[in-house]
């Protein structure tokens, strides 16, 4: 069981726009059952969240400035995860929103003390607005806040069950790898997490895996890493005893 992770959420992961409030209820009390299930037994649980569900800058207006268009996808996430505190509010967890950059009485501005300690007290962190940068993804915030926090192991949460050798969409061939080495996922440019990601844990010699967030109990499945058998996601390290081996 891991001591302490950052998980990375997609904002397409939570949101719904059949739903009167934008957000998928149903999926989001699954995630946070889960959750707070293995923080009771000892994980430690910061969050990262997209904003996809509100906005996908330059893809919605390919004319924007980038960093006009960045900047509102932070603002996205931090909607998303506004959101996220109060329903872990709703389901009796203590939730606190991080930020790198201030935003009034909203959000705590990022402190690593701070936050080690607030997850030391089983409050669940929700880190929101990225870097506070542009040109910056939210896989670079998840790596980094990882890096910085010390955690055992960096969970992506994915609508795809793992890494593949190419594209299974277009390759029915495409196979998935067990384990997979930074330096292939970063030379080959897999989609396990965008290269700078990639990078940060690399050098912070911190594994990653990668798994289907629709998976049952995925998320409690994924913080008993590395006993991930049932999940069958991605393992991603520097270990070269685990290199390269497809499922």
């Amino acid at each position: 069981m891991l001591k302490r992770t950052v998980i990375k959420l997609s904002g397409e992961a939570i949101g719904c726009k059949n739903s009167p409030s934008g957000y998928n209820d149903i999926i989001i009390s699954d995630i946070l059952g889960q959750i707070k299930a293995v923080m009771a037994s000892g994980t430690q649980v910061a969050l990262v969240v997209g904003g996809g569900n509100l906005w996908r800058g330059r893809s919605a207006n390919a004319e924007m400035d980038r960093v006009k268009a960045d900047q509102m996808g932070m603002l996205a996430t931090v909607m998303n995860a506004l959101y996220l505190a109060d329903a872990c509010r709703r389901a009796g967890m203590k939730a606190q929103v991080v930020t790198p950059i201030p935003i009034g009485t909203m959000t705590q501005l990022y402190e690593k003390e701070h936050v080690l300690a607030q997850m030391a007290a089983q409050t669940v962190i929700i880190n929101a607005a990225g870097l506070g940068h542009p040109y910056f993804s939210t896989d670079t915030i998840t790596a980094l806040r990882a890096a910085e926090l010390e955690a055992d192991c960096v969970l992506y949460a994915k609508s795809i069950d793992g890494v593949y050798d190419s594209d299974p969409a277009k390759n029915p061939g495409a196979l998935k790898y067990k384990y997979l080495s930074y330096r292939t996922a970063i030379t080959q440019s897999l989609n396990a997490a965008d290269m700078a990601a990639m990078h940060l844990s690399a050098e912070a010699n911190i594994p990653s895996f990668v798994f289907n967030l629709n998976a049952p109990g995925a998320i409690t499945l994924a913080c008993n890493y590395p006993d991930t058998q049932e999940l069958k996601g991605t393992y991603v390290s520097n270990d070269r005893t685990k290199m390269d081996l497809f499922w």
